[in-house]
């Protein structure tokens, strides 16, 4: 439900009753990963999707009867060869959706708001919600923030809230949304009770070196995927905010001393654009050495090889230079400045995500992957 936290948390600001659907487990080709959500208000608005389109309408009854009769529910839909009309997902896959009722007198509604205020304004919290097990702790929730003790309870159970507490803190810190099992009485053994934890983090971090016109096009390709994107150049005539509208910051600075003087962490890509020996070499050979998820340069394959000659001769090791993506992008064959933010960006979503970036016509690997590490999540 953190995915549509800041129409939700706007809807619970203005007292509304709602209900949400929320995906909690997938199979096979499904459209939406778990975390997806929809919701419904008593005015029969909704927001959000949990299909992409195949199953919404029978989502959307189910939070309307929630809303009625005030019970947590939990479906399953699949794809049905027997009935070419039954509600089903024409893709093969199989998705289950939590569907939970919040209504003013809901006892944990102010745990749920919680959640979606910390999601709408950008802070670090996860929430955990019992997506399957015993019928009377389906739907309760329990927010863990970085620090402090968690808000609201799994049922009154406190080993299992703090079991819980501890297995949802681990995947925050990670930044990632998923299922985790454990025991009803707080332990990893005896009757299991699954909670679907949902992570809200700040958006990752796009760092863009070079003041050029590839620059700019990367810029709006980065926002649009839910970076924070920032532009470093040394040159402030073109390290401008004028000229970089939609980036979040840009900063005038040799690159390499930016890099050391501001903080990444494993979600974060960086793509140096300047093709400049004088800038690249001690650029790179400080960045592959940091845990981010991707960095890129930009050049020819003969600026390419002249680099990593200069890269190696500065210590910089085999492994390292491994994890380069040069020339940056993949091949789209474009060649404007946007076309080539876009073959970044491409190549950016597949090294997170674990594709290959082949074409999916005739390939019979799996369409959707599961990212290897945490990448961008924005709330709407």
């Amino acid at each position: 439900m953190l995915d549509i936290a800041t129409d939700l948390h706007r809807w619970a600001e203005e007292g509304r009753d709602f209900a949400v659907a929320t995906v909690v487990a997938v199979g096979g080709s499904a459209p939406r990963p778990p975390g997806a959500a929809m919701a419904v208000d008593t005015d029969g608005r909704a927001i959000g999707s949990v299909s992409g389109g195949c199953v919404e309408g029978a989502v959307y009854e189910l939070c309307r009867q929630a809303l009625q009769d005030g019970g947590t529910v939990r479906e399953r839909f699949g794809y049905s060869d027997e009935d070419a009309f039954a509600v089903g997902l024409t893709c093969g896959g199989v998705i289950d959706v939590l569907v939970t009722p919040v209504h003013a007198d809901r006892p944990d509604r102010q745990v749920l708001v919680a959640a979606l205020a910390a999601a709408a304004d950008g802070s670090t919290a996860a929430l955990a919600r019992v997506a399957d097990g015993p019928p009377e702790l389906l739907g309760r929730a329990l927010l863990v923030r970085p620090d402090g003790p968690p808000e609201g309870s799994l049922g009154g159970r406190p080993e299992l809230d703090r079991t819980a507490a501890a297995e949802t803190r681990a995947l925050l810190e990670a930044g990632r949304t998923g299922s985790i099992t454990v025991g009803a009485d707080g332990s990893l053994c005896g009757q299991p009770v699954t909670l679907l934890v949902e992570s809200s983090v700040p958006p990752p971090r796009m760092i863009v070196f070079g003041a050029v016109d590839f620059a700019a096009a990367l810029v709006r390709v980065g926002k649009f995927l839910g970076y924070h994107v920032t532009v470093c150049d040394a040159r402030p005539a073109f390290a401008t905010v004028t000229r970089f509208p939609e980036a979040d910051e840009v900063v005038v600075g040799w690159p390499h001393r930016y890099l050391e003087s501001t903080e990444v962490d494993g979600r974060t890509v960086l793509c140096v654009l300047t093709h400049d020996a004088k800038f690249d070499v001690p650029l790179l050979a400080r960045a592959l050495r940091l845990p981010v998820a991707y960095v890129g340069a930009m050049g020819s394959r003969r600026t390419h090889e002249g680099r990593v000659r200069k890269l190696r001769q500065a210590g910089v090791t085999e492994p390292e230079l491994g994890r380069l993506h040069s020339p940056i992008g993949l091949d789209l064959g474009g060649r404007t400045p946007e076309e080539t933010a876009l073959s970044i960006g491409a190549e950016i979503v597949a090294t997170v995500h674990g594709g290959s970036g082949a074409r999916l016509t005739g390939a019979s690997s799996t369409i959707h992957h599961d990212p290897p590490g945490p990448g961008p999540v924005a709330a709407h």
